[in-house]
């Protein structure tokens, strides 16, 4: 949470504002103004640590209901701190007043004093809090603004690494050279290739104007896309599920697992001798994609725009963060799962 950036309001801004507001007391009620400097010493005073309490109600609010969202409860919890420290505050202040002589009466309990001590120092610290509350609702909306500006500028990149994918002409004539092998070879299997492919192209297709989708739909993808990778590396590739049924209703960022996938199949040996086994498993409400680490000779050339993107988009959608491992022997990508909204399925 942004700290308060009030440095001169409490320095110099309260004990103005206390001075213009017990002014403005005494020409409301039409009374002189006292003579006796001690009385607005102590008002100053009392404003100072009345707006020093009411400003810690502020940033308790802040802490307990951030968002734009929660407005409506915010707001309403620092009314409620204010009017009844405000009123603790004053009330005793206007009680030690009468103690030490300022306002000498034999009756301690008279209303007028009590009531507009407390009035002026609820209605102020309320003026000077609607300020600071424009003030916060402003940097939220910024940073809200800049946040979905930033998620549809990843998006649309996504987007482009989609349209790469679908008009990728390696992609394409690799998927047409096993479909051709295996019409000639196997024809039960040619079509079970030809239905997963069609799968896979309707899948890219249809995912451009989602933010999040169900995970249930993502591995119904995968399992299309890796059938695909399957006929064309044979033995030397293989992948495990091992998913809760409950997440299955949870949410991702579309093509998530392909990008996963796709950077382990650019980054590893892939052999009928050395199989890359791609493992997916829930934990905990994260989704982990891990796959046995063992590099190509040479070196891939890589922007790593594909982790980057997700990494963002987590950041952005759900200010979770994504974890990735790795060591001699493997290589680990965890994604939270989020909980279903119907806004986040729809888009």
């Amino acid at each position: 949470m942004q700290k308060l950036n009030d440095k001169w309001m409490r320095i110099l801004g309260i004990p103005l504002l206390s001075f213009t507001g017990q002014w403005a007391m005494y020409g409301y009620t039409n009374v002189p103004y006292p003579d006796d400097w001690r009385i607005p010493f102590f008002f100053i005073l009392g404003s100072v640590l009345v707006w020093e309490t009411n400003r810690r109600g502020i940033i308790l609010s802040r802490r307990k209901y951030p968002d734009l969202t929660q407005t409506r409860q915010r707001v309403l919890y620092q009314l409620i701190w204010f009017a009844f420290f405000a009123s603790l505050i004053r009330i005793t202040q206007t009680f030690f007043y009468e103690r030490i002589g300022l306002w000498p009466t034999e009756d301690y309990l008279q209303f007028r004093p009590y009531f507009f001590n407390t009035l002026v120092s609820f209605a102020g610290t309320v003026q000077i809090a609607a300020y600071y509350e424009g003030v916060y609702l402003y940097q939220r909306w910024k940073v809200a603004y800049t946040e979905a500006q930033e998620l549809k500028k990843v998006n649309l990149q996504s987007q482009l690494d989609s349209l790469k994918t679908q008009i990728n002409p390696h992609f394409l004539f690799n998927n047409l050279n096993s479909l051709s092998s295996l019409i000639t070879s196997d024809a039960q299997q040619a079509e079970l290739f030809v239905d997963e492919l069609s799968s896979v192209y309707r899948y890219l297709l249809q995912q451009n104007n989602r933010d999040l989708c169900p995970l249930n739909d993502e591995i119904q993808f995968i399992k299309a896309y890796f059938h695909l990778l399957k006929t064309r590396y044979g033995d030397g590739i293989f992948m495990e599920l091992d998913l809760d049924p409950g997440y299955l209703t949870y949410l991702i960022p579309p093509l998530t697992l392909q990008i996963l996938l796709e950077n382990a199949i650019k980054h590893n040996i892939i052999a009928v001798s050395r199989p890359l086994t791609i493992k997916l498993y829930t934990l905990e409400g994260h989704l982990y994609v891990e796959n046995n680490l063992q590099k190509k000779k040479m070196a891939v050339p890589s922007n790593q725009i594909g982790l980057q993107n997700i990494m963002i988009k987590y950041k952005l959608l759900a200010h979770s963060p994504v974890t990735i491992y790795t060591d001699e022997h493997k290589f680990l990508v965890g994604v939270p799962l989020l909980t279903p909204t119907t806004e986040g399925v729809a888009g």
